[in-house]
């Protein structure tokens, strides 16, 4: 019998951290949750706990901690709060994997503490290689940590490229819904509301990531993340937009071959694939895919001049540095704004162009110019709103 694998989610109450626990339960003789992280959900993540009993539970927003420490005085549950306590959780001996499900920057510091603590992590949060890719690569190298992709697109990646040679490959093909926005006209963007842009044709995602994909901004930076994760090119890494989200990615190579990975769009497929290695696939009798989803697939050309953050993102992974991380903070900040119907669609991008050239540049930033570009870079885009 398998030795039963523990699992650390951070952001157990995200879809991602969600659904990683509906694989947890449909697996009970392989996967059990060790330590569970939320940041303001206390309402689930104590329902998540009295389920699944883990070792440990965080809840970020230390307001909030009184409300779940009692809830679960009852249950052998550790319950702590803060950002210091989940690095040092994610660190502990009998943490095997960690699932980085955190949304945006937030997932950075805790990624990096079980990068150094050699953790096997399912790497669902895009934004800590957007942001600092050459640091977790490097550390990488140092380790023994693995990084096995979540996302659907670069667990497609990952797939296609398992027994070929990196000097075989002429592109990555990633594959993109389109969004919300795919066939409206570009005039009408300026009006668009947030519950709008939320209206995501096929996948079911958290708010702020459904924005991106509106904006088309989340394959900027999938594309990144691409770059970091499988040692290529920006220049090598290609955007098309596939609207019935079947084919997750692509790879060509260089005889002219392409090789596809195909599946329905839930991201159950990608956040099992990434558990179950190194040892293999994980069978399910969850519903598959029949001739009928794939009978009719269409691919298109992305709008660059409609969805000007793609050029953006092409633009930070060309001048690296710090530039990524300047684009995203500003980016989670104009997100917000427009969440909270502040500025209009169209103003996300203006206000993460605006940031990168007021930005200072940093060609080889450490971990502490990181953080100090992320807020430098938060409060202009923030001042930018307010004026």
């Amino acid at each position: 019998m398998e030795k039963i694998r523990n699992i650390a989610i951070l952001g157990s109450t995200g879809s991602i951290g969600r659904q990683t626990l509906d694989i947890i339960a449909e697996y009970p003789d392989r996967f059990k949750a060790r330590l569970l992280v939320a940041n303001t959900s206390a309402s689930l993540l104590i329902e998540q706990a009295r389920r699944f009993v883990p070792r440990q539970v965080i809840i970020a927003s230390e307001s909030l901690y009184p409300r779940v420490k009692e809830s679960l005085a009852d249950l052998p549950i550790e319950v702590m709060t803060g950002s210091e306590a989940v690095c040092e959780a994610v660190t502990q001996p009998d943490v095997d994997t960690v699932v980085t499900a955190m949304v945006g920057y937030s997932g950075l510091a805790s990624t990096l503490s079980a990068v150094k603590a050699g953790k096997r992590i399912a790497l669902a949060n895009k934004e800590t290689l957007v942001v600092a890719g050459s640091l977790i690569t490097g550390l990488l190298e140092t380790t023994g940590s693995v990084l096995y992709p979540v996302d659907s697109e670069h667990g497609a990646f990952y797939q296609c490229l398992v027994g070929e040679r990196h000097a075989d490959i002429e592109k990555l093909i990633l594959t993109a819904s389109g969004g919300p926005f795919r066939t409206t006209p570009a005039e009408r963007l300026a009006t668009v509301r947030a519950s709008d842009a939320l209206q995501h044709p096929n996948w079911s995602m958290g708010a702020k990531i459904t924005i991106d994909s509106a904006t088309m901004m989340n394959k900027g930076f999938e594309m990144i993340e691409a770059k970091w994760l499988f040692g290529m090119s920006h220049r090598n890494i290609e955007i098309v937009v596939h609207p019935q989200s079947i084919v997750h990615s692509m790879v060509q190579f260089v005889d002219g071959s392409v090789k596809a990975q195909l599946g329905l769009p839930d991201m159950h497929l990608p956040i099992r694939y990434a558990l179950g290695l190194p040892d293999g696939r994980l069978a399910t009798c969850n519903y598959k895919m029949t001739v009928d989803d794939y009978a009719s697939l269409t691919f298109e050309r992305p709008d660059f001049n409609k969805f000007p953050l793609l050029e953006t993102a092409y633009r930070a992974a060309e001048q690296g540095g710090n530039v990524p991380c300047v684009m995203n903070a500003a980016n989670e900040v104009a997100v917000a704004a427009f969440l909270a119907d502040s500025i209009t669609f169209t103003q996300i991008h203006e206000i993460v162009e605006k940031t990168i050239a007021w930005a200072p540049r940093v060609d080889n930033p450490t971990y502490e110019d990181f953080v100090a570009s992320n807020d430098e870079a938060r409060r202009y885009a923030q001042s930018l709103i307010n004026s």
